[in-house]
């Protein structure tokens, strides 16, 4: 499958505001942006085995497509939500257990590389890997 493979982050767009607006503080953002984040994706059939690894944790994701789920971002922000596949792009919608907001996450393939984008209270980021 097209995501199947280790990522590497390559540069981020708008991430630090996006952090901003999901109630990072000001250090933490800053170290966030320069997390050296690598993603390995595996795809079986509807299953995925997501291990990302960073500066700060190392922690191993499975899902199955439109299964619902708990995961924790790196700042301790608990979440539940599912991913679906929509044509050839992953996308997630995950609410956060303390506030109920709504955090939206899509992952495709464009050219060379793994894009995701982000979506919180009207605040878009992405974060762009490339094959690693």
């Amino acid at each position: 499958m097209a995501f199947n493979g280790t990522w590497k982050i390559d540069r981020n767009e708008n991430y630090e505001k996006f952090m901003e607006a999901m109630g990072v503080n000001v250090m933490k953002r800053k170290l966030g942006a320069h997390d050296n984040l690598k993603i390995t994706i595996q795809q079986d059939g509807n299953k995925f085995t997501v291990k990302e690894s960073s500066t700060f944790r190392t922690i191993d994701i499975e899902f199955t497509l439109g299964v619902s789920f708990a995961y924790s971002l790196a700042d301790g922000t608990e979440l539940t939500g599912s991913w679906n596949l929509e044509g050839d792009k992953l996308v997630g919608t995950f609410t956060r257990k303390d506030n109920g907001k709504v955090l939206t996450a899509h992952r495709e393939i464009v050219g060379d590389e793994l894009v995701q984008t982000y979506v919180y209270e009207g605040v878009e980021a992405k974060r762009i890997f490339k094959r690693g």
